[in-house]
């Protein structure tokens, strides 16, 4: 008898802690993120997108990654992943976050992290990310006309949403058994080293609906942590403007800019104050059922088409 999965819709918001919460909150900025509200010790943070917030920086003792949401598909799904999950909450209410609506919250079965469900937010109004949809002129095709200028002003990137979150696994085979069979969750990619699987790239199962390449990405190594967090922004010119902002504030730069070969997304790491990964990225795939899982070899030139060469110690 086939396992009941919970049903995924889309990923919706990360959480951080952090010790430093005035140079987190300075970074997110700079980073491209609105705020929205301040209740107790946490900061919501929202994108120009129709999701009430997309990432949380609460103020604490330690730095500390403290899950990912996602929302399911319907309360029946929520009340299900309340009684079967891992260590999982009662359904309980979303007071004073952005969007209310109602979460549980399990356990990671290897690691132990927190991993939440979310079901009924109400969407805001999407805002405009104050840059244009560019017309470009190549050589032999110009879709500008006279004295149609391209023009920017320094800025941040605008995010736009959260489009995927990663972690480092102690027991890939567990964590993969477990997440698709519990999920809708399904492989873009497989990457193997010595026979054996240690990387996964997975979307969302959502039929025939268009879905991004992937939405959760996790690894095998030998102490958990998350690896990063990514938001979309809204075009390359944006992306490299925010590349700017962020070099010119003094941020360290963790690897990019560069185009992906695994979801050809164009991608741009940095560290956050508190050592914490967040990407840029844009122009993404989109994949729906027809989509088969792709197996690919560990190798740095897999990761990449273009762009500085992989840190020694992107994956580690």
């Amino acid at each position: 008898m086939a396992t009941r999965q919970i049903k995924l819709v889309r990923i919706a918001h990360v959480f951080y802690k952090h010790k430093d919460i005035a140079a987190a909150r300075t970074f997110y900025e700079d980073f491209g993120f609105f705020e929205s509200s301040r209740v107790g010790k946490r900061t919501y943070y929202r994108g120009y997108g129709t999701e009430p917030f997309v990432i949380c920086a609460e103020e604490g003792e330690t730095d500390e990654f403290l899950g990912p949401a996602f929302v399911v598909e319907s309360l029946e799904d929520l009340q299900y992943a309340s009684e079967t999950l891992p260590e999982a909450t009662k359904i309980y209410e979303l007071k004073d976050v952005p969007g209310g609506g109602q979460c549980v919250t399990f356990k990671d079965p290897v690691d132990g992290w927190p991993f939440h469900l979310v079901f009924g937010q109400q969407a805001i109004e999407a805002s405009s990310p104050e840059f244009p949809d560019l017309k470009f002129n190549y050589p032999t095709v110009k879709n500008r006309g006279a004295s149609e200028k391209q023009r920017f002003t320094k800025r941040p990137a605008p995010v736009h949403k959260l489009g995927h979150f990663g972690v480092c696994l102690t027991d890939f085979d567990t964590a993969y058994e477990f997440y698709t069979k519990k999920f809708n969750f399904f492989p873009s990619e497989l990457v193997e080293a010595d026979g054996k699987i240690v990387t996964t790239f997975l979307r969302i199962n959502r039929g025939s609906d268009l879905v991004d390449h992937h939405t959760f990405f996790f690894f095998q190594g030998p102490k958990f942590h998350v690896h990063h967090s990514s938001f979309e922004t809204h075009d390359f010119d944006a992306q490299v403007l925010g590349h700017d902002w962020l070099r010119h504030k003094g941020y360290k730069n963790c690897w990019g800019v560069g185009r992906h070969i695994m979801g050809s997304q164009i991608f741009d790491y940095w560290f956050d104050p508190s050592g914490f990964i967040m990407e840029h990225y844009v122009d993404g795939d989109l994949m729906n059922d027809q989509e088969a899982t792709h197996l690919s070899p560990a190798s740095p030139d897999n990761l990449h088409v273009w762009g500085p060469d992989l840190p020694p110690d992107f994956l580690k």
